[in-house]
């Protein structure tokens, strides 16, 4: 089912969020590959947790990457398997995965143990960028001078 939305309702109020349409467009036509399976978390407040189930997997035939906005998890088995299965069931095809990530999201960690990877993220709004109280004045405005041209 393909449904388009009308976003000029969303632009008449709000700045700055021209990433949103994007990021809807792009979840409408995300493929449903399911693998490697995956979870995410909240672990407490502006904290989060991705853990990928990587069996079969190393730690060095994976590759994380940080962009603005975006993480990117990529995997690849070197090539070179020699042995004759009677039945292949674990999957260690190559994939590539992408998060996309809200501003100020930061990947604090990455470790692989046991087959699962896990990343843990935290959200760092900086100080110049939290709401503030602006303080009204009650004296008289200061009166601009404004000097005519030569």
């Amino acid at each position: 089912m393909r449904t388009n939305f009308d976003f000029d309702p969303l632009w008449r109020s709000t700045i700055g969020f021209d990433r949103l349409a994007d990021l809807v467009d792009s979840a409408m036509h995300a493929t449903d590959d399911n693998y490697p399976p995956y979870d995410i978390e909240r672990s407490g407040e502006d904290r989060y947790r991705i853990s990928l189930a990587l069996a079969g997997f190393g730690a060095d035939d994976i590759g994380i990457t940080a962009g603005q906005n975006t993480l990117v998890i990529e995997g690849r088995k070197p090539d070179g398997n020699t042995r004759d299965y009677l039945y292949h069931g674990i999957a260690a095809r190559p994939f590539r995965r992408v998060f996309n990530l809200a501003d100020y999201v930061q990947v604090k960690q990455a470790s692989f143990r046991d087959g699962l990877l896990v990343i843990e993220l935290v959200r760092e709004v900086p100080e110049a960028m939290k709401p503030r109280r602006i303080a009204i004045g009650t004296g008289q405005p200061s009166q601009i001078e404004q000097k005519k041209a030569a």
